[in-house]
């Protein structure tokens, strides 16, 4: 089944009925999903940014619960040597100053969430970063970059429903990450179907 419904947006598009005996995979694009369609699992596309991966997510926890929240996707290296499929161990935003906030008006509305003891740092902003000067800026915090990890997770803990975020490296978030990501992101797609395979089908 494929559910694409303008109560949710136009960008989003669920693949599969949600079961609350099954994990929900979540991408943001249809060429991340390419090769999640030949599981059983369902696969929920958000849209690219931080605003579609909430509202889809959120839209769908409100109506079913999954066993639990899978965000698979890409993901640009902030340092060199940074390669592979990585399980996160924290995400926070980066175009969001949490300090600033908090200090006007003693409230937090971008804490990081913690998703294990173990895994790289990741950063969700709503730029795809393609900047030599902004990598080592944000390499000051973390590790990688995405544009909806961020938000996946806290509609996800929002809703109770436990999340993980699985990251592959398509590009060094610098001036070739563009041109990095479409050449490599098929072959990230299938590394993140066998990451499935390998760790939810078993």
């Amino acid at each position: 089944m494929v559910l694409q419904s303008s109560r949710y947006g136009a960008a989003m598009r669920l693949h599969r009925t949600i079961s609350p005996d099954l994990p929900l995979l979540v991408v943001a694009l249809e060429e991340e999903a390419t090769h999640l369609h030949v599981s059983r699992l369902p696969v929920l596309v958000t849209g690219a940014g931080k605003v579609n991966a909430a509202i889809a997510v959120s839209s769908i926890l409100a109506e079913t619960s999954p066993t639990r929240v899978v965000n698979l996707g890409t993901a640009g290296a902030l340092r060199d040597g940074i390669t592979g499929t990585h399980v996160v161990g924290s995400v926070v935003q980066h175009d969001l100053d949490d300090a600033a906030l908090f200090a006007m008006s003693g409230l937090h509305f971008g804490e990081a969430v913690r998703l294990s003891d173990e895994g790289p740092r990741l950063v969700t902003g709503d730029a795809f970063v393609a900047d030599a000067a902004v990598r080592a800026r944000l390499a000051m915090d973390a590790d990688l970059v995405d544009m909806e990890g961020y938000a996946v997770a806290r509609a996800a803990v929002h809703a109770g429903v436990p999340v993980t975020l699985v990251k592959q490296v398509s590009d060094n978030a610098d001036e070739s990450a563009g041109r990095s990501w479409r050449q490599t992101v098929d072959d990230c797609a299938e590394v993140l179907g066998a990451w499935v395979h390998r760790h939810l089908l078993g």
